[in-house]
């Protein structure tokens, strides 16, 4: 019987701690009536980088909003939306060795993003983000990329999501 009990004290607190709205167990501060989000495609405004980069980000920031939040992904006219563009993909050499080279290669991605919440515009904002990984120097960034771009755009979008749903 006291096992009952406490089960059940347990579960009511659960509930009522996910049913107040402004908490999640995703992390998320959403507003309960934010319902949409429109991710217009983001584009590239920088030389260099696969053509597909833009295409690729846009597609990953719509499944990591699917998955994470309950918000629908509408073409157009969301409560909230992102925008922006790759302004940045950058190879730079890090780490310098005896031998004045370097001892690492370092790619570099930025990535511009509008945010537009329109149920409360003190949240909008416009702000670059950016990431990077490096790789040994004696390999070609061919070699690297389609392993290294994958997780930059990753931790990139984790950080996008956090400043506009988890409000951090």
């Amino acid at each position: 019987m006291k096992w009952l009990l406490k089960t059940l004290c347990i579960v009511t607190c659960a509930l009522c701690i996910q049913s107040c709205g402004v908490y999640s167990f995703s992390g998320t501060t959403l507003s309960p009536t934010i319902k949409t989000i429109t991710v217009n495609n983001f584009t590239l405004q920088t030389a260099g980088g696969p053509a597909n980069l833009p295409l690729d980000l846009t597609e990953r920031i719509k499944e990591y909003y699917q998955r994470y939040t309950n918000l629908k992904v509408v073409p157009t006219g969301g409560d909230l939306v992102l925008e922006g563009a790759v302004s940045g993909y950058d190879l730079v050499a890090v780490a310098p060795t005896a031998t004045d080279q370097a001892g690492l290669n370092r790619l570099q991605i930025t990535v511009t993003t509008r945010f537009t919440n329109n149920k409360d515009d003190t949240k909008s904002f416009e702000q670059p983000f950016s990431f990077y990984q490096d790789f040994p120097q004696n390999q070609t960034l061919s070699q690297n990329e389609s392993r290294l771009v994958p997780k930059i755009l990753d931790q990139i979008i984790l950080d996008i999501f956090n400043k506009t749903a988890a409000d951090w």
